[in-house]
């Protein structure tokens, strides 16, 4: 599997539609993600999923805001929601070095929200409409639990791998095959996970432990008074106790404050800046409108030395629990 950072061939995104995600600012959720859209699509190819055929009037609402936005195709597959990191191909490399598509077993974070038909056959639409193989690793899991650096390691939470509700019959062994053999991955850096509040997905890697590069990898971070501080502690404790014993004690962690509790909406919004989207040319961090916006883009700047880092509203975005790296999947070249 390509880390984030190598040469991409696309972004593929899914237009918000769902009242239940968004009850009460459908309407400037999407507008956040039409944002979002343009932004990738100033320097990069974008797929967006938006079915006609399922409902006319919203894909017409989708075409009205993204059909004249160059470098944007809109395709005609059904989802039941936004969140094409998740249930989109898991993109990787076979032996031949072309691209192939892995068809996670995609429930909903554990059957939380059905229905979720629509998005279980969105992987294979997607290979079908690029011509590639697609492999079937029979393992409930989602792209948003999965990070990787170019050298074969990856971080994952033990929260989502070993949840009941998506794969109740493996223990880590099992699953640290099934990830090396579909992956490529050699080293697996396993935290505790759940520790955002808020989070519906059970601990994905990508609110909680990002690489930016080989060496180096930030982490959600809070202070001590924060109910959230023993989770993202343990996490930090997992990580620096994993890598020692991988043989990586030379890999740089660097704290990402998370902001201080978000109530929007109704509802606790499980804000993390770690949820950036790396593109061929921007980091794109969401901001919330909270004094930690500052601070997250201050850590991340110097990180990336050779991209853009772009911030950008995700307020209305995150009402849905999620935010720009969930909405997204990149494809490499």
């Amino acid at each position: 599997m390509p880390a984030e950072w190598e040469p991409q061939a696309a972004v593929w995104l899914s237009w918000p539609h769902n009242l239940e995600t968004w009850p009460t600012n459908l309407a400037e959720a999407q507008a956040e993600f039409v944002t979002l859209v343009q932004a990738i699509a100033a320097r990069q190819s974008v797929f967006v999923l938006a079915a006609s055929s399922r409902d006319s009037e919203v894909f017409a609402r989708c075409q009205t805001a993204l059909g004249d936005i160059e470098n944007v195709t809109l395709l005609d597959i059904p989802t039941n929601d936004a969140w094409a990191r998740d249930y989109a191909p898991t993109f990787v490399k076979n032996s031949n070095g072309q691209l192939a598509a892995i068809n996670w077993h995609y429930n909903a974070w554990g059957g939380k929200y059905p229905p979720f038909d629509d998005d279980q056959k969105v992987c294979a639409q997607v290979a079908e409409y690029l011509g590639i193989e697609i492999v079937d690793p029979k393992f409930c899991f989602e792209g948003g639990a999965i990070e990787v650096n170019t050298n074969g390691v990856l971080l994952s939470t033990k929260s989502c791998a070993l949840d009941p509700n998506r794969n109740p019959d493996h223990t880590l062994e099992l699953v640290d095959q099934t990830l090396a053999r579909h992956l490529g991955t050699a080293k697996h850096i396993w935290l505790s996970g759940d520790a955002i509040a808020g989070d519906d997905t059970d601990g994905h890697i990508d609110q909680l432990a990002r690489f930016v590069d080989n060496q180096t990898i930030v982490y959600a971070w809070t202070a001590e008074d924060d109910s959230q501080y023993s989770g993202l502690a343990r996490n930090l404790e997992d990580l620096q106790r994993e890598l020692s014993s991988a043989g990586l004690e030379k890999v740089s962690l660097v704290p990402l404050p998370i902001p201080t509790a978000i109530h929007y909406c109704e509802r606790r919004i499980p804000a993390s800046y770690c949820n950036f989207l790396i593109t061929n040319e921007l980091v794109i961090v969401p901001q919330f409108g909270q004094p930690e916006d500052h601070l997250a883009l201050a850590a991340l700047i110097p990180l990336f030395p050779s991209r853009t880092v772009l911030a950008l509203d995700s307020l209305n975005l995150s009402v849905g629990l999620g935010s720009f790296h969930c909405l997204s999947q990149h494809q490499p070249a």
